[in-house]
């Protein structure tokens, strides 16, 4: 009984550990760019768009916020669609492990 006890402090120490880790994973942000930085993306380490840059000179000025808003929306979208393979959103902490069938 005591080892069941034990393996269950280590189950609980290791799930706070994960939270502890996808929560840090939301704070880290990273940038990419393309065509010599005239565009560039922000995103989160879990892979949430935080923002779109796109220089002035790719695109009409009056319709630049619009295009990168789009853009943005466009990216959670899919990326939310990219989370399971029939597009719906995976829930719990283990969503991500590729486990073999039980």
């Amino acid at each position: 009984m005591a080892d069941m006890l034990g393996l269950m402090k280590q189950a609980q120490a290791m799930q706070a550990k994960m939270q502890e880790m996808q929560a840090e994973m939301e704070r880290i942000e990273v940038e990419g760019q393309a065509g010599g930085g005239m565009v560039r993306v922000t995103l989160t380490a879990k892979g949430q768009m935080k923002g779109l840059a796109i220089d002035d000179q790719l695109l009409k000025a009056d319709e630049k916020v619009i295009l990168e808003d789009l853009i943005v929306v466009a990216h959670e979208e899919c990326a939310q669609k990219g989370r399971t393979p029939d597009g719906r959103k995976n829930e719990g902490p283990d969503c991500r492990l590729a486990l073999p069938p039980a």
